[in-house]
């Protein structure tokens, strides 16, 4: 294990420490796992996925400005 020095927001560093700390979970785990994850070779996407997101992409939506007041989520 090496030890090293990041320099980081502090605002971010606060609020993700208080993130970790709810649940319980080791912070400079989270970032191990997520620079892992960025070095990572990352598997190739099948084309039958891709596929599947292009035609997602070009689906028909609808444009929301207030979903809560258009769902009546408002609480």
């Amino acid at each position: 294990m090496v030890l090293k020095t990041f320099n980081v927001d502090a605002d971010v560093h606060n609020r993700f420490s208080a993130f970790c700390k709810d649940r319980g979970m080791s912070m400079s785990r989270q970032i191990q796992m997520f620079m892992t994850s960025i070095v990572a070779e990352e598997p190739e996407v099948r084309e039958e996925y891709r596929k599947k997101l292009d035609r997602i992409k070009k689906g028909k939506f609808i444009r929301v400005a207030n979903f809560a007041e258009r769902y009546g989520l408002e609480g």
